[in-house]
């Protein structure tokens, strides 16, 4: 019996530390980068191929993932409210933290340069050196009102990268750059939402901070609206099938649904209730980051879908 115990606490123990890496190194944001350049890969190549695809994934997300690791070392003050077992996780590792970011951009560095594309390898450090300024003193962007600004590289990066490994620059990649670019930049102000609390403890000078928890929540709504006629016009350009605008129909209704039933505390927000605010906009951020995950996951499979004539609908 007791050594039952001792087995099942090892097994919670070991899934405590693998949940800590994973959220140390934002796991989910990677996979959205990962999908967004796959999704790309699928719509610029003629002949998609599976092993393409995914190593140009595996070059995005390693990037990212260095990226959000050293700004998880510099924000482990912040997360002890906003994510405390990310925050103790990080606390943890010490030096290691450092070490683990470095060793994802080595990797990201290194699988762009076996391409031998220099441009793909280009690419590949400009989104390192905008996350390094995004995370790391004296820059910090991350507290800043530029956030939004280095987030739109976070996202125009990986379309870059696949556009100069296949060689292809057009007006559909520009617009695609400008949806993934403006989706990651967006998604940075709806994440800010769940991170309000410690942003302004920490005096930072985000545009939610800036603009208080009410505006700052209409702001992110409002920008979130606005990215529709884009995600629509990406799918014309590209031919994508009825389904992409299928899916992306149940996103935007899905939404809908969330801000009626919020009503109340959209309409009635004042002063006195700035608490249901707060929790309101902790509640969105979760919303959004399942919104992105999914839609990157329908543009990479509907560009797969539309390059290899698979018909659903």
């Amino acid at each position: 019996m007791h050594k039952l115990f001792i087995e099942s606490q090892s097994r919670k123990d070991m899934l405590h530390r693998v949940k800590g890496f994973l959220t140390f190194i934002s796991f989910e944001r990677g996979i959205m980068l990962f999908m967004i350049t796959m999704g790309a890969t699928f719509l610029m190549a003629e002949k998609p191929t599976f092993f393409g695809a995914i190593y140009l994934g595996i070059v995005a997300f390693c990037g990212w993932s260095g990226v959000d690791a050293i700004n998880n070392v510099y924000d482990v003050d912040l997360d002890v409210k906003s994510d405390p077992l990310r925050a103790d996780y990080t606390k943890n590792l010490g030096k290691m933290g450092l070490l683990i970011s470095l060793i994802f951009f080595a990797l990201s560095m290194s699988l762009g340069a076996i391409t031998g594309i220099q441009l793909v390898t280009v690419f590949v450090f400009i989104g390192i050196l905008a996350g390094v300024a995004y995370s790391m003193p004296p820059f910090r962007l991350r507290q800043t009102i530029f956030k939004p600004v280095v987030n739109l590289s976070v996202g125009a990066v990986p379309v870059l990268i696949v556009a100069a490994f296949f060689k292809v620059f057009s007006v559909q990649i520009l617009a695609l750059m400008l949806l993934m670019g403006i989706s990651t930049a967006v998604n940075s102000l709806w994440e800010d939402l769940a991170d309000y609390k410690s942003d302004l403890n920490a005096h930072a000078r985000t545009i939610l901070v800036t603009l208080g928890i009410k505006r700052g929540l209409y702001l992110t709504i409002i920008m979130g609206y606005s990215l529709i006629p884009l995600m629509i016009l990406v799918g014309v350009l590209f031919n994508l099938s009825p389904l992409y605008f299928v899916v992306l129909s149940g996103l935007i209704t899905y939404l809908s649904i969330r801000l009626i039933q919020n009503r109340h505390v959209l309409v009635g927000g004042t002063q006195n209730d700035t608490e249901s605010m707060l929790k309101l906009g902790e509640a969105f951020a979760k919303d959004f980051v399942i919104i992105a995950l999914v839609h990157t996951t329908n543009l990479m499979i509907n560009g797969y879908l539309i390059y290899n004539q698979v018909f659903l609908i």
